[in-house]
């Protein structure tokens, strides 16, 4: 786990240039950092090295492969570099490694195999910017499912990429200006959905994508080498035919070969542990493979109805783990929310973010690794959303489409006025299909397009999708949601806030054999009769009984509707919305966004939208600091 960054072209002090980007991602890479200048200044790249596997020098970044043609900077890991490794010995393409880095391998692998064919070989989470000194191409890849982050364009007319995008605004010259068409899909999602950044002419490079540009680097192109969407339609043309307890044994196995290449390091090692059946399931897992105590980590807050550290313990004793918790107080977490601006470098408003930052920096304090049980609800149907989206589409359906749109039209056009929930549904009721009901009911709040003044929405990958793709409801949503919402949410929030203390977060679910296999996993074995997650669950049983894990589940999340209200918070709010800061701003409605807080203050309607504006606003107000 690393930070990378480059640039080609730059005018002015490239060297000093790259060591600015290298210094403002301090935290991705604590151990060390390194920068290669070409000799006619062309290109340049930067690292910071945060040390897992190879603690040597010879795992020093940028690295150049044994025939002096390629340089590369790396951020991530490749799992299965062990047997790549082996893979070139044996067919006499490398005689001797210099050292034990995935680094190394990864390099011989592109300067043997090529770049697409070289890729296909790994398992593993990674950015990677690879420069062919020969052609005078930089090639920058991102890995299949988004784990780790990638962003590139243009700051004073010359192409750069980085890690993070504070890196960007380090460099003299940057004035890029807020890309404000993308402010009505942050205000209804809370987060700014790749390819788009907060940015114009900076963008973030998508999951299983891979950027080549050339001399004079001027024009490049974008490819894609693996794709979530046609792993979903060839997983449905070619359904696994066995039985549930063939595909729970088939899954299982899976997740112990992944869980198992995730465990190796050079550094301690261990896992998140909440009440839930993802990370359950991991933990349980690594503790089978392990002849030693698995170190396990979770939070606690003061509040029972966002408690899990409980059932977590309960779980941990049942298994066997070294488990440590921390019971965090409000104050604990309110500290955090100065940091949130700094650590996402654009507005990024999950709140959960607060408590993730909070597990990790405590699990910092014991280990350098920690695995996670993230995607597990995207891949195996966990959300109650995907099925409720099914059977209200199922209701829907049989009226023509002409009939509901008009219906929906007039309702929400009526002189009388509506409550939110009749509302609510005279809008659903004018979606085509369940895939646009799916986008619709996160636009649910009306207030959401209109808090911004620029009113025209750029297309991204909800309104993009094609209706009906896959040929099951709940199918298409989750590959929805595993296109957009998994890569530009949570994979962002565990990066950002592991990243912040220097931690590696690994993710066994998003393993490339795991995520292939659910894709052709038949939905009665992933969702039936109310019950989600089956075949995980049923994986998870063998380990820890039953009714320990069939607790109401009470999420990973932080009372900040209370919190807000409260006499500290509350002046922060207010400070940061100050009707004469966004006139002078001019990017938020001012009457919009008080309306929104007053009806919250006043009359205690909550909308989420509030923490939005708040992390929006944080963000506008320390742009001109960095």
């Amino acid at each position: 786990m690393c930070g990378i960054a480059g640039l080609c072209n730059w005018e002015g002090n490239i060297a000093g240039s790259i060591e600015k980007m290298n210094q403002r991602m301090l935290h991705r890479g604590p151990d060390g950092g390194g920068a290669f200048v070409e000799e006619d200044g062309s290109v340049a790249l930067g690292h910071r090295r945060l040390s897992i596997v190879d603690l040597s020098e010879s795992g020093t970044q940028p690295m150049t492969s044994h025939s002096k043609r390629f340089i590369m900077v790396f951020n991530g890991e490749i799992y299965n570099h062990r047997e790549l490794r082996d893979k070139l010995l044996k067919e006499k393409r490398v005689s001797a490694f210099r050292g034990t880095s995935d680094t190394e391998v990864l390099l011989e692998l592109f300067e043997n195999y090529g770049v697409r064919e070289g890729i296909a070989l790994c398992k593993g989470m990674f950015a990677i910017a690879l420069y062919d000194r020969k052609n005078k191409e930089l090639h920058l890849l991102r890995d299949r499912v988004g784990e780790k982050p990638l962003y590139y364009g243009r700051v004073a007319g010359k192409f750069v990429f980085a890690s993070e995008l504070g890196c960007l605004e380090v460099l003299e010259g940057f004035a890029n200006p807020i890309e404000e068409k993308v402010l009505p899909i942050y205000f209804i999602h809370g987060y700014i959905p790749a390819p788009y950044s907060i940015y114009q002419g900076i963008y973030k490079l998508e999951p299983g994508s891979m950027l080549t540009i050339k001399a004079p680097y001027e024009e490049y192109e974008i490819s894609t080498y693996w794709s979530m969407k046609e792993v979903a339609k060839r997983g449905e043309k070619n359904q696994f035919k066995g039985s549930e307890e063939e595909a729970t044994r088939e899954l299982e196995g899976l997740l112990k070969d992944a869980i198992s290449g995730q465990m190796v390091a050079d550094v301690p090692v261990g896992a998140f542990l909440s009440s839930g059946i993802d990370s359950s399931t991991i933990v349980a897992l690594m503790q089978s493979l392990s002849s030693k105590k698995v170190k396990s980590f979770t939070i606690g807050m003061e509040d029972p109805k966002y408690n899990e550290a409980d059932v977590a313990m309960k779980i941990a004793e049942h298994l066997g783990t070294e488990h440590t918790e921390l019971y965090i107080t409000e104050e604990d977490a309110k500290n955090v929310i100065p940091k949130l601006s700094y650590m996402y470098s654009e507005p990024f408003a999950d709140s959960s973010q607060i408590p993730t930052y909070l597990v990790s920096k405590m699990t910092k304090e014991h280990v350098t690794v920690s695995l996670s049980g993230d995607g597990g609800d995207e891949l195996f149907c966990g959300y109650m959303t995907y099925n409720s989206i099914d059977r209200i589409w199922e209701k829907m359906k049989g009226i023509p489409y002409p009939v509901r749109k008009l219906a929906s039209a007039l309702v929400l056009k009526a002189p009388v006025r509506l409550g939110k929930i009749a509302s609510t549904k005279a809008m659903l009721l004018g979606a085509k299909g369940p895939e646009e009901l799916y986008e619709l009911s996160n636009e649910e709040e009306p207030l959401a397009k209109k808090i911004t003044r620029e009113k025209v929405m750029l297309p991204f990958k909800y309104t993009e999708c094609e209706p009906s793709y896959l040929d099951n409801t709940r199918h298409n949503i989750m590959l929805m949601d595993l296109k957009m919402y998994h890569p530009d949410d949570i994979l962002v929030k565990v990066d950002r806030a592991g990243m912040a203390v220097s931690l590696e977060s690994r993710i066994p679910m998003l393993d490339k054999d795991v995520v292939e296999f659910a894709w052709t996993l038949p939905l009665e074995y992933k969702y039936q009769e109310g019950i989600t997650k089956k075949v995980l669950r049923n994986i998870l049983y063998q380990y820890v009984p039953k009714e320990l894990m069939d607790l109401p589940k009470r999420g990973f999340a932080i009372p900040i509707s209370k919190w807000l209200k409260e006499p500290r918070l509350k002046a922060w709010a207010e400070a940061l919305i100050d009707r004469k800061t966004l006139e002078q701003q001019g990017v938020l409605d001012p009457q919009i966004v008080w309306d929104i807080w007053e009806d919250y203050i006043q009359r205690g309607q909550w909308r989420i939208q509030i923490w939005y504006i708040l992390m929006f606003q944080q963000w506008m107000c320390e742009r001109k600091f960095r």
